[in-house]
């Protein structure tokens, strides 16, 4: 209780009228150059772009690390996640060790959105730990439908070997029929039209479109245009992430919440060039490296009546910036015993604050 009222402060004037719902939408392993707003041209993304027509689109916007667990930990945590010695990724559960996640003694974005006041619900991929105590369901989350590992199959009754499995609110859930994808969207917008009352916190962590490359005929049928056989699967799944996230814009605008909702999309990292196919066109390097192709990425927000729309900003961002500019735009102000790394983007968005949000930014991998 005592953590849950240490965050629950908040700041003497809203942004908005009431505290918005916050939705934060990550893709797995996509690149700078795979989504139309950032001069993709044979996967067409319409809804992902609509956030950026709708908001901003940010030139420079940057993942927390080049590999997919420490990137979440840097989000959820609002800190540079070396500060708490989470530098890698796990590996497969069964390797990963005991201690492997985002230690109890630091808060997570959705804890403190909890403790204002949230209904708060995760569906996708954790990857950011697997024992006890270090779950989704147990670091904040009302609701989840989740797997905790870094990949599995887009097929539920796959039989891939070391497949993880589905949870839903910490316990194993065999009753999946739909690819992954189309399901995680499904189980957003229901969350949605649960707590359309709000405010809510919805973690929308795709797993698209990290590798295995799998698609649904529905999906690759779109592009008969596209010859080679890796690429039109990739396309099939990057198509499928967007009209998942087309639904869950719909959703919100068909109960006319979109005008007081906060939306984020952005990557965890770059995408991994060879394995997939991603494209990170024009940066040098990809996943897992330090160039700016490993941790230069698609990233765009939008909040109608608060954001400016159609606003190109050049100025770098990271990834925890996301989980500072939620608390802002929630009322919650960070304690002085507990610094965030990350800003508020709405006041530089908004022309309030002039200059860079970081004065530098720093990546670290451990050995």
């Amino acid at each position: 209780m005592k953590a849950i009222l240490f965050w629950a402060v908040f700041l003497p004037v809203s942004l908005a009228a009431a505290q918005p719902n916050i939705v934060v939408i990550l893709a797995d392993d996509l690149g700078y150059g795979d989504v139309g707003v950032y001069g993709c041209k044979d996967v067409p993304t319409p809804h992902i772009d609509s956030i950026a027509k709708n908001g901003v689109r940010f030139t420079n916007g940057y993942a927390d690390h080049p590999v997919c667990s420490p990137s979440r930990a840097g989000l959820l945590s609002g800190r540079y996640q070396q500060r708490f010695g989470f530098e890698h990724n796990s590996g497969p559960e069964r390797f990963a060790s005991p201690k492997f996640g985002v230690p109890r003694s630091v808060p997570i974005l959705a804890e403190k959105l909890k403790g204002a006041g949230y209904a708060t619900g995760m569906m996708g991929k954790w990857h950011i730990g697997f024992r006890e105590g270090l779950r989704p369901h147990e670091r904040g989350f009302d609701e989840t439908y989740v797997f905790h590992s870094g990949a599995r199959s887009f097929y539920p009754k796959s039989t891939r070997r070391n497949n993880a499995p589905l949870m839903r609110n910490g316990k194993p859930f065999k009753g999946e029929t739909e690819y992954l994808t189309d399901a995680f969207g499904r189980e957003s917008v229901a969350f949605i039209e649960k707590n359309k009352k709000g405010p809510f916190f919805l973690y929308l962590a795709f797993n698209a479109v990290h590798a295995p490359l799998e698609a649904t005929e529905k999906y690759k049928q779109r592009f008969t245009d596209i010859t080679n056989r890796k690429r039109k699967t990739y396309a099939g799944m990057l198509s499928a992430m967007d009209d998942a996230v087309g639904r869950v814009l719909a959703k919100l605008r068909e109960h006319n919440l979109e005008k007081n909702t906060l939306i984020f999309f952005y990557s965890d990292n770059g995408g991994p060039t060879a394995q997939t196919t991603s494209r990170n066109d024009p940066l040098r390097g990809y996943k897992g490296q330090f160039f700016e192709g490993g941790i230069r990425i698609p990233f765009v927000v939008q909040w109608k009546r608060v954001l400016p729309e159609g606003k190109v900003y050049h100025e770098p961002v990271r990834g925890f910036d996301v989980h500072a500019t939620a608390l802002a735009a929630a009322g919650i102000e960070t304690p002085k015993a507990e610094p965030m790394d990350g800003k508020n983007l709405i006041l530089y968005l908004r022309g309030k604050e002039q200059g860079r949000p970081h004065k530098q930014l720093f990546w670290r991998a451990g050995r």
